[in-house]
C-alpha cells in the first residue's frame, strides 16, 4: 500500500533533489513527502538521504519513494490518486537544464539564439501530464511547477489544468538582493522580473545591458540596479542551489503551516515573475503601492513579445520576435505556432527537430 503524503516531489533529478534535501532540513512542523519517479535506484538512495538528512538535525520530516510512470496523465493519476498529495511539486522534464550554458550543437546555438522558450514544449509535456492527472485523481491540492514556469505556467492555464504557480527565476533575482543588503524581514523588497531578466546578471558587471528588473525598497523602486549590485554574479549553470531552495517556503506556506511573503513566478499561470503573498494557503499578488495588476502583466509579457511564446486567450501558441525568425530557418511550420491541445503532436515534431540538430 502506498503512503498518503503531505507533498509530492514528481522528479528525481538535481531540481528534485534540492527541495527533497531543504525540506529535510527546514521542516519545522512534522510533513510526510514522497519521492516520486520511475529510476527506482535513484529514488531510494535520495529517500534514504534525505531521512539521514531529517534525522542529522532532528527535522519531523519523513521520507518514502513512489513510483510514477509518465507515459499518460492517466498513469501518473494513479500515484497522486493513491498517495492523496497536499501539495504536488513537478520538477520533471525532458528537456535538460544544461541547455543554458551548452551551446556545442545546432540545438543549443537554436536556444541561444532564440531564447529558452525554444525548449517551452519540452519543458510543458509532463507538467500538462501530471496537472491533468490532479484533475483525473480528483485532487484539489496545490500544483507547482518547476519546469520554465514563467512560460510553461501560460500554456498550463489554457489547458485549463491545476496550476498555482512555479518557483526560482524571479525569487532568485529576490533572495539574491535581500541577501547582500542583508535584508531578513519578509515583504520589505519586491521584484517584478520575467526570466529573461536573469540573463544579465550571468555577465561581468561591464557586460550587463538590457531591460531591468524592477525593484522596490519600503515601496521605492531604486533605479541603480546594475550600478548598486555590481559585485554580485549568477553561475552560468543553473542556479538551482537558489531556485530549488525557493521553493521550500511556499511549499510550506501552501500546506497552511504560516502565511508568507515572498515571489514567485507564472502564479495562477501569469506570464513572468511577482511579489505574492500566501495568506490562509490561497496565493495572491502583492504588488508595490502604485503598480496595478493589469501593468504588471503587460510588463512581463512585453519579454515573450519581443522574442519568445505569447499564448492567446484562444489557446493558441504564438512564437515572436527572434525566436520566430530562428524557427523559421529551420522550420517554417513550427515557427507557425501551435494550439496547446496540439501539445503531444507538436511535441512529436519538435523531437524531430532536436535531434536532427543534435540535442
Amino acid at each position: 500500500m502506498v503512503d498518503k503524503c503531505d507533498i509530492l516531489v514528481a522528479g528525481t533529478g538535481t531540481f528534485g533533489e534540492r527541495i527533497i534535501f531543504d525540506i529535510a532540513v527546514t521542516a519545522d512542523k512534522p510533513v510526510k513527502v514522497a519521492i516520486g519517479g520511475r529510476n527506482r535506484a535513484r529514488m531510494e538512495w535520495l529517500c534514504l538521504a534525505a531521512n539521514s538528512r531529517a534525522a542529522i538535525f532532528g527535522r519531523p520530516a519523513t521520507f518514502s519513494t513512489l513510483p510514477i510512470e509518465w507515459g499518460s496523465a492517466e498513469t501518473i493519476a494513479e500515484a497522486v490518486a493513491a498517495s492523496e498529495p497536499g501539495v504536488v511539486v513537478q520538477a520533471a522534464s525532458v528537456q535538460s537544464p544544461s541547455v543554458i550554458h551548452t551551446t556545442d550543437s545546432a540545438w543549443g546555438q537554436l536556444v541561444k539564439n532564440g531564447g529558452l522558450s525554444v525548449t517551452a514544449v519540452f519543458q510543458t509535456l509532463l507538467s500538462e501530464r501530471a496537472a491533468r492527472a490532479m484533475r483525473l485523481a480528483g485532487n484539489q491540492g496545490a500544483f507547482i511547477n518547476c519546469c520554465y514556469p514563467d512560460v510553461v505556467n501560460g500554456i498550463l492555464a489554457a489547458k485549463k489544468v491545476p496550476i498555482t504557480c512555479g518557483v526560482g527565476n524571479v525569487a532568485i533575482l529576490a533572495n539574491m538582493f535581500e541577501g547582500d543588503l542583508g535584508i531578513r524581514q519578509a515583504g520589505s523588497l519586491k521584484v517584478l522580473a520575467h526570466y529573461q531578466c536573469l540573463g544579465p546578471w550571468r555577465l561581468r558587471a561591464t557586460e550587463r545591458s538590457g531591460t531591468l528588473a524592477r525593484v522596490w525598497i519600503d515601496e521605492e523602486e531604486i533605479s541603480d540596479l546594475y550600478e548598486r549590485f555590481a559585485h554580485l554574479k549568477l553561475t552560468p549553470e543553473p542556479v538551482i542551489d537558489i531556485s530549488g531552495c525557493t521553493a521550500v517556503p511556499i511549499i510550506y506556506a501552501l500546506l497552511g503551516h504560516y502565511d508568507l511573503l515572498g515571489h514567485a513566478p507564472a502564479p495562477a499561470g501569469l506570464p513572468g515573475g511577482y511579489p505574492i503573498a500566501i495568506k490562509d494557503r490561497v496565493m495572491d499578488l502583492n504588488l508595490p503601492a502604485g503598480l496595478n495588476r493589469d501593468d504588471a502583466i503587460a510588463w512581463n509579457r512585453a519579454f515573450e513579445e519581443q522574442s519568445g511564446i505569447v499564448v492567446e486567450s484562444d489557446g493558441q501558441v504564438v512564437y515572436c520576435g527572434t525566436m520566430r525568425s530562428e524557427f523559421a530557418k529551420l522550420s517554417p511550420a513550427l515557427a507557425e505556432g501551435f494550439h496547446v491541445d496540439d501539445l503531444e503532436t507538436v511535441y512529436g515534431e519538435m523531437v524531430e527537430l532536436r535531434s536532427k540538430l543534435g540535442g
